[in-house]
């Protein structure tokens, strides 16, 4: 049955995937995006001319035009993507985190909920509010520790995930107060195609491709748990679908490696896709640099809960999902040009040039 949903944050990378899959389903997405840095209309490029597409720009926390969105398009779902997702940009500029992750989702929630109380009773009961979450919020793991399950306490240890957890506090505080029939997810490391490269594997592939160094933190031993978004994209339509209001889920991949481990997988790849001219590897451009202040050592997440209850599971093994990706990145060379703007730039300079070299 096609659904009218509102989409928060739908031209960034994960949101825009969401976008693009709940469209080939047949529902009508209205899509709420600031388009800062990381939001980027040619991610939704799939979705030009498409009636069932309405795309707006503006912010989460404007009430008024949340409220008119609502009212005029009276969706059956929202579905909450927008946020700022960087930990390295919160350690920089941690007030940006507490405006949109914070008070961008209370104002969101508090709009949502006034109007979803002038519904008809069988409307409000069958509406939806998902919000997705992170991992991050759970903090840090060490080599031999159980993986994280919904029951973990949250434990942020960047101002990023602290800006998330509080996040989820206010979404489970909404449905324990007022009723509002939320749902949380937690995912593990996405990746995938058209991710800002500010993130570790496009990073890693575009720096490699330019001749550049790869900047890897410390010695590479943090690990994650690495989730391919199509399958984190296919989990959240079981969870919006079939999930319990006030219930929380976990989404992983079940795919724990090293930072080196998926940096080397990425050298890799390129040596056997588009090999230097010199015949070296990539692996020679790999720099150890100063570590990020508060580094989460480990994450890895016990997923068992959404497979017990929806069915899902990961469908795409890491070096599966991860060769898509570097060949999705190769074969885009124009997406590419215009995302490696001068921002993105600036900001690889402000990050990377005063790290000093570390050795692994």
């Amino acid at each position: 049955m096609s659904r009218t949903l509102l989409v928060t944050g739908g031209a960034g990378f994960i949101g825009s995937a969401w976008v693009l899959s709940r469209l080939a389903a047949g529902d009508r997405i209205i899509n709420l995006d600031l388009l800062t840095y990381s939001g980027n209309p040619e991610n939704l490029a799939e979705a030009a001319g498409n009636p069932a597409h309405v795309f707006v720009k503006g912010d989460i926390g404007d009430e008024g035009l949340v409220k008119a969105l609502l009212e005029t398009h009276r969706p059956d779902a929202v579905v909450n993507f927008a946020a700022e997702t960087h930990v390295d940009r919160s350690i920089l500029d941690p007030d940006r985190f507490v405006r949109t992750n914070v008070l961008g989702t209370s104002v969101l929630l508090r709009t949502v909920r006034d109007w979803w109380l002038t519904l008809p009773e069988e409307r409000r009961a069958a509406f939806r509010f998902l919000h997705i979450s992170t991992d991050e919020v759970y903090g840090s793991l060490g080599p031999s520790d159980a993986p994280f399950t919904e029951s973990t306490p949250l434990r942020p240890n960047s101002p990023y995930a602290a800006s998330k957890a509080a996040a989820d506090h206010f979404v489970r505080a909404w449905h324990e107060t007022y009723g509002l029939p939320v749902l949380i997810t937690r995912c593990s490391n996405n990746y995938g195609p058209r991710q800002f490269p500010e993130k570790l594997i496009p990073l890693m592939i575009l720096s490699a491709l330019e001749g550049k160094p790869l900047p890897v933190y410390g010695t590479g031993g943090n690990i994650r748990d690495w989730l391919h978004v199509e399958d984190h994209c296919e989990a959240l339509a079981l969870v919006l679908e079939r999930g319990q209001p006030g219930g929380t889920w976990n989404i992983g991949g079940g795919s724990g490696r090293t930072n080196m481990e998926a940096v080397g997988a990425v050298c890799s790849l390129l040596d056997e896709l588009r090999p230097r001219a010199d015949g070296r590897s990539y692996l020679e451009q790999i720099r150890h640099v100063e570590d990020r202040a508060g580094h989460d050592f480990r994450y890895a997440t016990d997923f068992s809960r959404i497979t017990r209850e929806l069915g899902w599971r990961p469908r795409r093994r890491f070096e599966e999902g991860l060769a898509e990706t570097v060949r999705w990145y190769l074969g885009h060379p124009q997406w590419v040009r215009r995302v490696v703007t001068g921002e993105y730039r600036a900001w690889l300079e402000l990050n990377y040039a005063g790290r000093a070299d570390a050795a692994p």
